[in-house]
């Protein structure tokens, strides 16, 4: 029986605690910096809350993989920089025009467009800067991780689904189209959480690379299936966002195809699925299966 989020805590918040320090520590000091207000900027975006799963999923495939909690934070930051990138671009004007995220005002909102766009683009530059010079990590590593985010954030990732994402508007999508448009825009960079934290902790192992492969893949379909659930069942305080955005838009999305309660049962067959990929590692695989259950009972 999956375990209620209340009750993954313990697990969740030491997680995500080291991943606030971290970004912290990585991200540009207005004080210091040559341009203030777009360091301002980049903080606001990145440290304005947020569930913090996809950092969660890097220290617990790099723990999974017998690495050190901080040999991954400088991969942690990285993921969250870019998802934090992807998440200000999309509330800008030519996309999705949303004025709240994370129950605060979204960052071209709360400071001005142009200076939104800039630190969107300069937390994905940050990226790849702290994979290149940060963190103690062999070359292989390095290279490793640089392709597997840059891949997953690109044209073969999550700028690729956000395209698709937009082309969808208003034009009703089959469920093949719907789960191939997030598998890019969504799932790549939750997977690429779990190989992230597994090469940051460069014992290389075939076998597990192909199980975290599989995990992500499924929790990544599961945590858009909830997303989508939570956009109709709950109200714009629980969600930071304005609910009903799916519908405002005219976007396909798991509900309007399937139905509530269909969506419900696929989003936890993905999670029993993501699960049983890691079945062969035991105990130690215990946090990422937690995860797994925490993103299809999220609440938020």
């Amino acid at each position: 029986m999956s375990e209620e989020p209340r009750a993954l805590e313990p697990l969740l918040s030491p997680f995500r605690s080291r991943v606030e320090q971290a970004l912290s520590r990585y991200l540009p000091d207005p004080a210091t910096s040559d341009s203030p207000r777009l360091a301002e900027a980049m903080r606001y975006a990145a440290l304005n809350g947020g569930k913090r799963i996809r950092p969660m999923l890097v220290y617990a495939a790099c723990r999974l993989a017998g690495g050190d909690l901080e040999r991954a934070d400088v991969a942690a930051v990285a993921v969250e920089s870019v998802h934090a990138y992807s998440l200000v671009h999309d509330d800008l004007p030519a996309m999705d025009d949303d004025d709240l995220r994370r129950g605060q005002p979204t960052c071209h909102r709360a400071f001005d467009e142009a200076t939104a766009i800039l630190a969107g683009d300069t937390l994905h530059t940050l990226a790849f800067d702290l994979l290149a010079r940060a963190g103690d990590y062999s070359d292989a590593a390095r290279v490793a991780m640089v392709r597997v985010l840059g891949r997953a954030a690109g044209v073969t990732g999550m700028a690729a689904g956000q395209m698709l994402d937009m082309a969808a508007h208003g034009r009703l999508q089959d469920i093949t189209a719907l789960e191939r448009m997030h598998y890019l825009k969504t799932g790549r960079l939750i997977t690429a959480s779990l190989l992230l934290g597994y090469q940051a902790a460069d014992r290389p192992d075939p076998e597990l690379e192909q199980a975290l492969i599989a995990f992500g893949d499924a929790i990544g379909l599961a945590f858009q299936i909830q997303d989508d659930i939570l956009d109709v069942t709950a109200d714009t305080d629980q969600l930071g966002k304005p609910s009903r955005s799916d519908e405002k838009h005219g976007k396909s999305t798991f509900p309007a195809l399937l139905g509530l309660e269909a969506s419900r049962q696929r989003a936890q067959a993905l999670c029993d699925q993501a699960r049983a990929a890691l079945d062969g590692y035991g105990e130690a695989a215990r946090p990422l299966q937690q995860l797994a259950d925490f993103i299809v009972q999220r609440t938020h």
